[in-house]
């Protein structure tokens, strides 16, 4: 796919498939966020990759986390956390490891991380694959945090997922440039 044709065409992906990215597709997705902005090249990011039966693993881990903070859900409930992960083959854990500095505050190395994201949203889709970049209370959840390793420097800023799209591509709007820019002068 050409790269002018992912900029302006990519969309998310919420309804993906098997198969998943190939470990060779996975290298380039990785290889493009790494070539995110990084001002002072503090490399402010890591990357999680969760697939197989560690996606059960997650959801196990979400159903206990939220189960943390109200401990009157229902089953039904829980089996929703607990199906999150398995939405896609695979999943990418995007995680904020920000560094103390002088001239680099915490927001330009999470923006960092930002621009990681969707370097690798373009990759998979300029791929033929599709991507959907997912938060919520439950990407921010302490518990789910520590599940996955974090250290204390670091912070999760939501789930990368990844795999075949089917059904339907969403229509997108053409938008305006003008409604979005304009000269100061």
């Amino acid at each position: 796919m050409d790269i002018k044709e992912a900029l302006v065409d990519r969309v998310s992906n919420p309804a993906l498939t098997e198969p998943g990215p190939t470990e060779k597709q996975l290298e380039l997705i990785f290889k493009a966020a790494l070539r995110a902005p990084d001002h002072g090249r503090l490399r402010p990011w890591r990357f999680i990759t969760i697939k197989g039966d560690a996606r059960n693993r997650l959801g196990d881990l979400f159903a206990e986390a939220v189960l943390s903070d109200q401990k009157d859900l229902s089953e039904d409930a829980l089996n929703r956390y607990r199906g999150m992960p398995l939405r896609a083959p695979v999943l990418i854990a995007l995680v904020c490891k920000a560094r103390q500095h002088p001239k680099i505050p915490e927001i330009e190395q999470q923006l960092s991380l930002g621009a990681a994201a969707q370097n690798i949203l373009h990759g998979a889709y300029a791929q033929g694959m599709g991507a959907m970049w997912r938060t919520g209370a439950i990407s921010y959840h302490p518990m789910v945090a520590s599940g996955l390793g974090l250290e204390a420097n670091e912070q999760l800023l939501g789930f990368i997922y990844l795999g075949t799209p089917y059904g339907a591509r969403k229509k997108r709007p053409e938008l305006s440039i003008d409604d979005f820019v304009s000269a100061w002068e």
